[in-house]
């Protein structure tokens, strides 16, 4: 019998049935382990249909839409109309080979259509343009309905988003052209790796799926990443503290205090040496304190916001005028940190405490009136759900907030990796970032409720009197020591023009600086960085003004900071050593123990 032509084709792998039949067998047992697991744990947990609460919305939104039936037909028959359109432009090019113009073309930054044969393959281009026009019908749709609060709209709006975002052809095998080559060249090889690779995925999660986004053997914390040479030279229940060894001979008199988020580890600062904070700054001269914070587990869960200012920022304090003789610091908060320091600098007013002479935030909501997408989780449904849930454990899970912060930019942070990990069969690139990343802490329940509920649902903090820090009402009008602000214009976690609004609400001199990108690579973005951002000395009244009125500036905003911090105070004396102080005792090395603990 004569051979197919298709199997003389050199670019077609037959597979090798013997080794698809032992991995097959090994799935089917590891699938029947983790469904099994899986189904027990849920026996004792219970589930939750809609723990994110998004039916009521869609119901809510559906009522609205029938209502008034007329915009619903309106956009069928647009839909249909440009349909039509791609239809008989598709059939001409088939026929007559002729390029058409595209009915709806897709953003040149998209980077799930940049694989050629999205465009130059007729049926490829026709599956894309129908996605994109489904997309943009179920978007105009959802964002143009009557009489939904905005809560309820923001809410609509983003999971609609989202299963748009999972309904792209991309994301299958068979739509996907760069699948299908793979899948061509390997013999499915590819697709049996990919199952492997989903139910390692499934395991780790035992159950869930916690996508691997990164390879996790090739980094090392205090090995690879997070090497700044230093010190453990203090630590209580809630944070160590790192004092840096020195780079210079001669040092600022006073020193800075970095308050990182708790959310995540304090090693976005460290990550390597060209793109590290921690590294620019001992080698500008400066005396560096980093908190590094516990990960927490069940025997901390009443741990509050008090505890993180008195175990955190004034334990710190109290540790760094031993270390240095001096008791005045420059303070920098990171996002959660920042607002904890915004907090802090509250109860200091009010207590005439004035050991933090200047305050710098980085991508910190001080007012969150407008809280960004994150505010879609904040509802007093989901709320009760999350507070019922971190009490039943003692903590909540670090990885529900990372499923939570991916979700803000699914096509980047989730989808990429179903394809690369799972259709495609490869192993996740080595990357840093991502590696921290994923490297998710737990939250104490006490801590995260106050948060969460007096900070994004009530938006007490922007308030004089607002909320209390160990009993002291805390206005921020009262604050007066220099601020620094720093955020990002492409920021999906801390909406820019919401953290110019809570800069607003400071007492004392504000310097708005406004860096390119998102909430980390616009932070950690060191001189020579592709990066620029805007200054303006002024602060107008709105964010629009400010910009209006801003002056571009190319590279990183580093440089600005460190002349906006030099400012105050020049004063140099010798380096210091850690652990070399006067009741000072060197616990361990840099960068601790605590930063170690994964989950």
């Amino acid at each position: 019998m004569p051979q197919s032509e298709s199997s003389n084709d050199p670019d077609i792998k037959l597979p090798d049935a013997e080794l698809i039949g032992r991995s097959m067998a090994d799935i089917a047992a590891r699938s029947q382990r983790i469904v099994t697991d899986w189904l027990k744990r849920q026996a004792r947990e219970g589930v939750d249909l809609d723990p994110l609460n998004v039916g009521s919305a869609f119901v809510e939104m559906t009522a609205k839409l029938l209502s008034n039936p007329s915009k619903l037909v309106e956009a069928q028959l647009g839909l249909w109309r440009d349909y039509l359109t791609l239809w008989q432009n598709t059939t001409r090019r088939i026929w007559s080979g002729a390029e058409q113009e595209p009915v709806i073309a897709h953003d040149p930054k998209d980077k799930r259509f940049a694989d050629p044969a999205w465009k130059e393959n007729e049926v490829f281009d026709f599956i894309k343009q129908s996605y994109l026009l489904s997309a943009r019908y179920i978007d105009d749709v959802v964002t143009h309905v009557d009489g939904l609060d905005p809560k309820t709209a923001q809410k609509v709006d983003f999971y609609a988003r989202q299963f748009i975002n999972a309904l792209s052809p991309s994301n299958f095998a068979l739509t996907n052209p760069e699948v299908l080559r793979k899948t061509r060249e390997t013999g499915g090889e590819n697709l049996v790796l990919g199952l492997s690779n989903l139910l390692n995925d499934l395991e780790h999660g035992r159950g869930n799926l916690r996508i691997k986004m990164t390879d996790t053997n090739a980094f090392k914390v205090g090995g690879n990443i997070a090497v700044s040479l230093g010190k453990v030279i203090y630590q209580n229940a809630l944070m160590q503290l790192i004092q840096y060894s020195p780079a210079t001979e001669n040092v600022y008199a006073r020193p800075v205090l970095i308050l990182p988020p708790w959310i995540n580890k304090f090693y976005i600062l460290d990550l390597r040496a060209k793109n590290s904070w921690v590294q620019y700054l001992v080698s500008q001269g400066h005396t560096v304190f980093m908190v590094s914070w516990v990960n927490p587990d069940e025997s901390l869960a009443e741990k509050n916001f008090d505890d993180y200012m008195i175990d955190g920022v004034f334990a710190a304090l109290n540790v760094i005028e031993k270390a240095t003789g001096v008791r005045e610091v420059n303070a920098i908060g990171y996002c959660l940190g920042g607002t904890l320091l915004a907090a802090t600098l509250g109860y200091m007013a009010e207590k005439d405490d004035d050991r933090i002479k200047s305050a710098t935030f980085f991508v910190t909501l001080t007012d969150f009136t407008d809280a960004g997408e994150l505010g879609v989780f904040i509802d007093e449904e989901q709320l009760s759900a999350l507070e019922e849930r971190m009490h039943r454990r003692g903590f909540l899970e670090g990885s529900d907030m990372a499923t939570t912060f991916n979700m803000l930019r699914a096509n980047d942070l989730i989808w990429s990796f179903v394809v690369n990990n799972y259709l495609l069969g490869k192993e996740p690139f080595p990357f840093d970032l991502l590696y921290w990343n994923s490297d998710a802490t737990r939250m104490p329940p006490a801590m995260h409720s106050f948060y969460l509920r007096n900070m994004y649902q009530k938006n007490l903090l922007a308030q004089p009197g607002g909320i209390s820090m160990k009993g002291v009402p805390v206005d921020l009008r009262h604050v007066k020591v220099p601020c620094y602000f720093l955020s990002c214009r492409e920021d999906h976690i801390a909406p820019w023009m919401s953290t110019y609004k809570g800069a607003k609400n400071f007492g004392g001199p504000v310097r708005f600086v406004l860096a390119a990108s998102g909430h980390i690579a616009g932070v950690i973005n060191p001189p020579g960085g592709k990066y620029n951002h805007f200054i303006n000395n002024e602060m107008p009244e709105t964010p629009e003004q400010w910009l209006e009125g801003a002056t571009e500036v190319s590279g990183s905003w580093w440089l600005d900071w460190q002349r906006w911090t030099t400012s105050f105070d020049t004063t140099q004396v010798p380096a210091r050593i850690p652990g070399k102080a006067r009741g000072v005792k060197v616990i361990e090395d840099a960068p601790g123990s605590y930063v170690k603990v994964r989950i």
